[in-house]
């Protein structure tokens, strides 16, 4: 049976790989960004359908849920680093760096997975992209990426009894996205990588992945969790 697979954030890095190996096992893969032009290109290339919508926009939210009777698997995967305005110093400016962080890194998966909760079926799974920054230093796009968690535990919760898995994926260091902007320094990178216990940065599919296993039959017992994917760098004991 063909699974509908919803890919937020799915035009690039680590949404775009999930896409991709959805589509691989021939699902009817439905991927979103904020750019039409990067949504066509993407879809385009990946031979699935693609949809313009701000996941953090609930009039767009809404309309990408109507076009939708079923999904057997969301992937929250919409999200990103947003950098202070100006110098970061006044009370506007530290306002503004918080309510982005929040809106792309919390809101959009709480908005999306609600604006579907109806859809989804006996044996959905919702899996949403987190963070090693939520760990460690990670100002406010670190505490975005925790409440994710506090709120993916209540989703499961919510949603287990009807049979829907949900589950993070927090993510380590991973090359070939555009999350820091060019701005990670050849040291900084040496860094991340050197911290990890294999010695090598994550790729795009290696998350990829642990979300395709996250939705398969084998995790159906795996609900309510933060997996860490990140060589080591960050381990629970």
């Amino acid at each position: 049976m063909t699974r509908t697979v919803l890919v937020t954030g799915g035009t690039s890095g680590i949404g775009r790989a999930i896409a991709a190996r959805f589509a691989a096992d021939q699902a009817e893969v439905l991927i979103t960004g904020r750019n039409p032009d990067t949504v066509e290109a993407a879809a385009r290339e990946l031979g699935v359908h693609g949809a313009v919508c701000d996941a953090t926009d609930t009039v767009q939210v809404a309309e990408l849920a109507a076009r939708l009777d079923e999904v057997d698997v969301l992937i929250n995967a919409a999200g990103g680093l947003s950098q202070p305005v100006g110098d970061g110093t006044s009370l506007d400016e530290v306002l503004a760096l918080w309510h982005a962080n929040l809106a792309q890194n919390l809101l959009s998966a709480v908005l999306t997975t609600a604006s579907v909760q109806d859809r989804l079926t006996r044996d959905s799974s919702v899996v949403s992209i987190g963070s090693i920054g939520a760990e460690r230093r990670g100002g406010s796009y670190g505490a975005a990426k925790a409440a994710l968690g506090a709120w993916n535990a209540t989703l499961s919760a919510e949603l287990a009894p009807a049979g829907v898995t949900c589950n993070i994926i927090s993510a380590g260091y991973i090359a070939g996205t555009n999350f820091f902007r060019g701005g990670l320094s050849d040291e900084r990178r040496r860094a991340l990588v050197e911290e990890t216990h294999n010695k090598r940065p994550g790729t795009v599919d290696d998350i990829a992945q642990t979300a395709h296993f996250l939705a398969s039959p084998g995790a159906r017992h795996i609900t309510g969790q933060t997996v860490h994917v990140n060589g080591g760098a960050f381990t629970t004991r």
